[in-house]
């Protein structure tokens, strides 16, 4: 036999001698579960019992197995409400030996007669009541360990959000009824004394003002505790983003006030003052981008955040400064304002100004906000264009208000898998140059997510965007405040401005209405990955609504992977419209869903 047949041989024989290992040292069941029982309660037992790759030497080992399983099986079964099972653990005859467990469950016990023993001082009486308005055990139901235990949970929290911060249990007393069959719960609860809250106790070595903090607790001294207030206060400095840690909870009642009041003790570490941000970006349509962010902390003692931004890139660069200040003049309002420095390289202007602006965003919930602004822009605008050039000139002075409501009602912010969002931004615009021009450029985008199957592996996802502007013909608004479409956040398969109408020299006209649509289907596969497949369409109109005629249309798939947080993403689009200077296809790649 040559050299080559004596390898082939030593492989094969090493490769059955893995798979021999491998059959050998299976995971098998600890112990084989017999008995007349349903299927839920034969899985859950399965479950508690485990499996093991080690084989029975023994009928020792085999006994000792068998009782160790019938001890994990009794804890289910009682665990389950079958108090009266009977449980044998045993040895086969075979050789090796199996451990085995023979159940008879018997019947199942049921709840009776549940009720709530107040240890004096017992609560007010609508405390009471609420107490046992949530225990949520129906007499008849099966005596679950686990809902008699989370019955007292529930009691407590309803107690503790009433005002008595100290409710505690004590040991509750639970009588398994052999000859009926039933479970008789009755929970002792210590409520405690109602209390009242004081104002705060502020630690920190940081540089917060004392008084903007106490300013942001959402009671007043006197009033009852309530633990999603302090939850609350706790939520508000933890978004402003300035503090690495932040706790807050209830003082020991030792330093309750001689006015009977308990302060709320807060402690706070500021992050590092400040921070660089590095960034870097490639498009074979927007070539190399770099862009940097310098970043202050708390500047004013009031988690402000004071940043400088710049960016360099072909299309669009600028360098500016920002201000934002969290819980401005109420909570959970932010009022932001700065200024910069930009120029802007499309294919259908360039433009080079300076603007200034301020808004005040007013949240709700985490995702949901309302937003109104303004901003006042001076600008030297060079449009590509020989016809349809506007009678403004090219010094342009722009001054705009913001009126914007987003609303989020999806389950992710990242990867929504059901759910829907809708935004509606209006722009009352007034530019003056040779001449003055007022006009009013609206837009909204809806989005909804439907999901498939139990688990939302399957997702489609649909999203709608259109704009018009009210009080202008395209040819009195400037090239640079047109409407333009194409481009990652709007039809893939096209580059930046290359949907809608063109001049004979094919620079990008632009428009005075938009539509865009997309339509997704995400499949996840496995763990982590999924595929995309996608069709986006968008039309630029040069009247009050675009037509069919300015229709284009793009498709693509995509893959995405879960990074824990929300999925990394990698399009390719292809145009079905391609003109002239068109690629034959797009590339994009980013955080998070296409929308």
């Amino acid at each position: 036999m040559g050299r080559i047949g004596v390898a082939r041989l030593v492989v094969a024989v090493a490769a059955s001698a893995v798979i021999c290992s491998g059959a050998a040292h299976a995971e098998a069941p600890r112990a084989k579960i017999e008995g007349e029982m349903d299927s839920a309660l034969r899985e859950a037992i399965q479950r508690a019992v485990g499996e093991t790759d080690r084989p029975i030497s023994n009928r020792f080992e085999a006994r000792r197995r068998a009782r160790t399983a019938g001890e994990d099986a009794i804890a289910v079964l009682r665990s389950e409400g079958y108090y009266g099972n009977e449980v044998e653990a045993d040895v086969g005859d075979t050789d090796p030996p199996t451990a085995i467990v023979r159940i008879t469950p018997g019947p199942r016990f049921t709840i009776s007669d549940p009720s709530i023993e107040w240890i004096d001082p017992a609560p007010y009486e609508a405390v009471r009541q609420a107490g046992e308005a949530v225990m949520g055990l129906a007499i008849g139901a099966p005596g679950r360990a686990l809902d008699v235990v989370s019955a007292e949970g529930r009691i407590i929290a309803a107690v503790q959000k009433r005002g008595y911060a100290d409710a505690a249990p004590a040991p509750r007393e639970v009588i398994v009824d052999h000859a009926d069959q039933t479970v008789r719960p009755t929970y002792k609860i210590i409520a405690g004394k109602l209390v009242l809250l004081d104002g705060l106790k502020v630690t920190t070595d940081g540089r917060s003002r004392i008084p903007w903090i106490v300013g942001l607790a959402p009671w007043k001294p006197g009033d009852v505790y309530d633990p999603e207030d302090v939850g609350e206060l706790e939520r508000r400095l933890l978004d402003t983003g300035v503090y690495d840690s932040v706790t807050v909870g209830l003082a020991p009642i030792e330093d309750t006030t001689a006015e009977g009041l308990r302060p709320v003790l807060v402690s706070l570490s500021d992050r590092k003052p400040r921070t660089i941000e590095l960034s870097g970006s490639y498009s074979t349509t927007e070539g190399v981008g770099a862009g940097a962010r310098w970043t202050r902390y708390n500047v004013l003692g009031r988690a402000d955040t004071l940043a400088v931004v710049g960016q360099v890139a072909q299309i669009d660069s600028h360098l500016g400064v920002e201000l934002t200040l969290p819980h401005w003049r109420r909570p959970q309002q932010t009022f932001k304002t700065g200024g910069s420095l930009y120029r802007r390289n499309t294919d259908a202007y360039d433009e080079t100004g300076f603007g200034v602006r301020a808004d005040v965003q007013r949240r709700y919930g985490k995702t949901s906000y309302i937003t109104l602004g303004g901003s006042v822009d001076y600008s030297q605008v060079d449009e590509k264009q020989t016809v349809l050039v506007s009678s403004l000139g090219g010094s342009l002075y722009t001054v705009a208000g913001l009126a914007l409501a987003y609303l989020d009602r999806s389950d992710d912010p990242l990867d929504p898998k059901r759910g829907w969002r809708l935004e509606v931004r209006a722009e009352p615009t007034y530019l003056f140059g040779s001449e003055s021009l007022p006009y009013l450029k609206a837009q909204t985008q809806a989005s909804t997510y439907i999901p498939f199957g139990p688990q939302a592996r399957t997702v489609i996802a649909g999203r709608v965007r259109a704009g018009a502007m009210f009080g202008a013909t395209i040819s009195q608004v400037p090239a640079p405040r047109r409407f333009y479409a194409g481009g990652g956040g709007s039809v893939r398969g096209y580059a930046f401005q290359a949907i809608g109408p063109r001049l004979e020299d094919n620079t990008p006209q632009g428009g005075v209405s938009l539509l865009e649509t997309s339509l997704e289907l995400r499949q996840k596969v496995g763990e982590r990955w999924g595929v995309v497949g996608f069709v986006d369409a968008g039309a630029v109109g040069t009247d009050k609504f675009p037509t069919g005629d300015d229709f284009s249309v793009g498709v693509g798939v995509g893959v995405r992977y879960d990074l824990g947080f929300g999925p990394i993403r990698a399009d390719i689009a292809f145009p079905l419209d391609q003109r002239e200077g068109d690629p034959s296809f797009q590339i994009y790649l980013s955080i998070g869903q296409s929308f």
